[in-house]
């Protein structure tokens, strides 16, 4: 079926899309802050309203946090659920904003684009309001979706997303669907949309080691006390082989090497790893020896250290033996990795060096599997179609973050998930000045409307 009379209808109404898009980010819904609290059930409120305007079931849903929005819309058939999160970062620091982070603004760009700059214009009220603009768009033309179509909204995945389990638990049969679709990811590059395929899972550690009972004099103690930052940085250091890879035992069992198939997409794609590095101001690859930037951030495990504190570390000089010392480190897992045994397998291995008058305390901050989505199945032929028509070309890619929403909503609802996202590598989420270029915006909900249409058919 044809859709160039709803394309040609969304541009000819884009900037009431635009100005539709401009209110939900005015509302400051940041969800880690208690004092932005009624703000989140504002931006809740006014979503459910929005899908209601168009003829969709919908409403904001109580939970032991912020408010989830659920609405559905009719369609023959199949039906998908497409998810999105109207919660946003704090906009701080506040100095470094060229203008307010929630009164949106247009900016010319010299390519002849223009950017969106605001806290939320990607991540990810940007992206939530492509497909919302693109089922209002066929309702407004067609009067119906050619899908049926679900909506989960949350409130809190910029804050731990602590109420989706509980909420998931009692919701999952109204929410059943043949397909999730995800909004939440980047383009290729500039001209190209790609779909994600693999997603990382998360172990999350953080550790404080305890050797004396207090911090000691370094002339009286020093050489015949444990220094704890010693016995912390010689731990940290054993967690790498001089190959690069991860020195835990077992960490890489079940980890499969990347399928010829796949690889030889990956090699058509026009990456360059140096460029990738010396972007930000790096030369030489670090990770296991032998492997490509492209596979190390894509396909392979990593172990990462984030933060060491411990002593004396405010201004001047202390000479001081430290008691305490604390590390924070995440572990990003691919498909056929168990979260659980890695953490475990990781404690055992700071267990096995820790001197015997000293001790370790853990603190977990997440566990998520990895995912992998197919490759071959005819949601994914369907999008990638879509797509092509839109932008003339896309993309198969993988990415090295971890979205546990897709894990969670696999395994209550069983349906895999498209990760279809129109967002550009440079639109500084979560940092001052967040963007969202114009294209982005109207070619994403074009390609909505295309992506719907196959879907139906496929």
């Amino acid at each position: 079926m044809s859709t160039e009379d709803i394309l040609a209808y969304v541009d000819k109404t884009i900037d009431d899309r635009l100005a539709r898009l401009f209110d939900l980010i005015r509302i400051p819904s940041v969800s880690t802050d208690p004092s932005h609290a009624e703000d989140c059930k504002r931006a809740a409120e006014w979503l459910a309203a929005d899908l209601r305007s168009f003829g969709a079931d919908a409403s904001p849903r109580e939970t032991v946090g912020h408010p989830m929005v659920v609405g559905h819309l009719p369609g023959d058939g199949r039906r998908v659920l497409f998810y999105g999160h109207y919660d946003v970062q704090p906009a701080d620091p506040l100095e470094l904003w060229e203008t307010d982070p929630f009164e949106p603004v247009l900016r010319p760009m010299p390519n002849g684009d223009t950017q969106i700059v605001a806290r939320g214009a990607s991540d990810d009220k940007g992206a939530l309001m492509t497909f919302v603009e693109a089922c209002r768009a066929w309702t407004e033309v067609r009067g119906a979706l050619p899908i049926g179509v679900s909506f989960l909204f949350e409130g809190e995945e910029e804050s731990g997303s602590r109420s989706l389990v509980p909420f998931l638990d009692k919701t999952a049969p109204e929410l059943a669907c043949d397909a999730v679709l995800v909004c939440d990811s980047d383009m290729w590059d500039r001209k190209t949309p790609a779909i994600t395929t693999m997603l990382r899972g998360l172990v999350g550690q953080e550790l404080t080691i305890t050797c004396a009972d207090r911090d000691l004099h370094s002339g009286m103690f020093g050489n015949a006390a444990r220094n704890a930052l010693t016995v912390l940085t010689d731990i940290l250091a054993s967690l790498r082989s001089p190959d690069g890879g991860v020195a835990i035992e077992g960490f890489y069992d079940g980890v499969s090497e990347v399928p010829e198939a796949v690889k030889n997409i990956w090699s058509r794609l026009p990456f360059d790893g140096e460029a990738f590095l010396a972007n930000v101001g790096l030369k030489i690859p670090a990770g296991e020896t032998g492997r490509s930037v492209l596979e190390q951030i894509w396909s392979r495990p990593t172990c990462e250290i984030h933060g060491v504190w411990g002593g004396y570390m405010a201004p001047g000089f202390k000479t001081v033996i430290p008691a305490k010392a604390h590390a924070k480190i995440s572990f990003r897992l691919v498909a056929g990795q168990d979260p659980q045994k890695i953490r475990d397998a990781f404690r055992a291995h700071v267990a096995a060096r820790l001197p015997a008058d000293c001790a370790v305390k853990f603190e977990d901050h997440g566990l998520s599997p990895a995912i992998s989505m197919p490759t071959d199945s005819k949601w994914m032929k369907g999008a990638l179609g879509a797509l092509a028509e839109e932008w003339g070309d896309a993309a198969i890619a993988g990415t090295g973050g971890s979205i546990p929403i897709v894990g969670a909503l696999k395994r209550y609802l069983g349906a895999d998930a498209l990760l279809v996202g129109f967002a550009n590598f440079d639109n500084r989420i979560h940092s001052p000045n967040e963007k969202y270029d114009l294209s982005s915006y109207r070619k994403g909900i074009r390609s909505w409307v295309r992506i719907l249409d196959r879907l139906a058919s496929a």
